[in-house]
């Protein structure tokens, strides 16, 4: 069983890092000067919907800031976070970022861990010229959201179309659609229905769910009722994901399933248990050849005693590094723009992958999507994951 600090726990890290940052304010932190601190911010999901990836978030950022500042620091400074619970909704993330740029005076934030956080707290961003940089966040409307808004995250265009791509060459030729009335699930139900159609498949019927709901047993059965070749699930939540693989087989269904991230993530799958064999996913995952990727799980088990969302936590890395890499080429954790520069010309190796970069969008490229079924219970290990890799999601266009 995999360990994992509650939201209590995550609250008082959140805490924790605020007083740390207040403290290097009082010794003069941010801006430029030799032996000061460079202070950047972090949005994540500490608590909400998106807890399970936000933890992971934070934790795998925290690692990376005390390797770099082990190693000497950048240009001889040490780097700060300043973490702020964004909570995976819009609101919450206008107040985490307005506390970040305003009382903590940051110009530079990780984050956010949601879509809707993300689109919430964007507009601002690139209004007062600050740069949100997110790891996870994944909603097509992201790449629109300005000169200021970058993403590690896959755009979920390209999960819907490889996920289309991929009920396509199974041979499913209609579809019924479950999905959490957020905008990232409803970023990934709309891709994939739009490619699906493109291709010749039917979207028989769909529906959304709110994400307090916790009964999926009448909406599945509706849709049952419509006889389609499959049933393609896109939740916000890790909780509602597996609990809607697990009520459709408790209904008898059974047809195959398709899903993404978060309903192949580890708690996911404990929920769903046996009911989730055999389904496949379109998702991230680190490549388990790659010695950087393993020595970053490894380094991250290490110390935190566990491992879940492996390619979220590697990419939550990867943010860290790229930032240190442009404050050395800046200098200064108060010029945005020349941060912004920074991004957009940089070419990086990492943990989630080799050369990759940013196009003029602040998109993420030279990363792709991976086909992964979900293994029996019995199988299942934290070095695993759940599931085996098929390889790289079905290109067909």
């Amino acid at each position: 069983m995999m360990r994992r600090p509650s939201g209590t726990v995550m609250a008082a890290l959140v805490l924790l890092a605020a007083v740390a940052a207040a403290a290097a304010v009082g010794c003069g932190g941010g801006g430029g000067g030799e032996g000061v601190p460079f202070r950047v911010g972090v949005m994540e999901s500490a608590t909400g919907l998106g807890e399970t990836y936000g933890t992971v978030a934070i934790q795998a950022k925290q690692m990376a800031v005390d390797e770099i500042n082990a190693a000497g620091g950048i240009n001889g400074r040490r780097l700060e976070l300043v973490v702020e619970d964004s909570k995976c909704n819009a609101q919450d993330a206008i107040t985490a970022y307005n506390k970040l740029t305003g009382a903590d005076g940051v110009k530079i934030i990780l984050g956010t861990s949601c879509s809707g956080a993300m689109l919430g707290a964007a507009p601002l961003a690139e209004a007062d010229g600050v740069v949100l940089f997110s790891a996870t966040a994944t909603n097509p409307d992201i790449a629109q959201a300005g000169d200021y808004i970058f993403r590690t995250a896959l755009n979920d265009n390209l999960v819907g179309v490889d996920t289309a791509n991929t009920l396509w060459a199974d041979g499913i030729r209609s579809l019924v659609m479950l999905t959490e009335s957020t905008d990232y699930a409803e970023g990934v139900r709309r891709t994939t229905a739009e490619q699906f159609e493109q291709l010749g498949g039917h979207v028989v019927a769909f529906e959304r769910y709110a994400s307090e709901t916790a009964d999926f047993r009448s909406q599945l059965a509706k849709l049952f009722a419509e006889g389609a070749d499959a049933l393609h699930v896109a939740p916000q939540a890790e909780f509602s994901g597996g609990t809607i693989v697990k009520q459709a087989r408790e209904l008898d269904y059974r047809g195959p399933i398709y899903v993404e991230t978060v309903a192949a993530s580890p708690t996911a799958l404990e929920i769903a248990g046996e009911a989730a064999t055999g389904m496949k996913a379109i998702t991230q995952t680190l490549d388990p050849s790659y010695p950087k990727a393993q020595q970053v799980l490894d380094d991250f088990r290490a110390r935190y005693g566990y491992i879940a969302l492996n390619w979220f936590l590697g990419s939550a890395y990867d943010t860290v590094h790229i930032t240190a890499e442009c404050l050395k080429q800046t200098g200064d954790d108060q010029d945005a723009d020349g941060f912004r520069d920074c991004l957009y010309n940089i070419t990086w190796t990492g943990a989630i992958g080799e050369n990759y970069s940013f196009d003029t969008d602040g998109e993420v490229t030279g990363l792709s999507n991976t086909l992964v079924q979900i293994l029996p219970p019995a199988e299942r290990t934290e070095d695993n994951q759940g599931y085996k890799v098929l390889g790289p999601a079905a290109q067909q266009r």
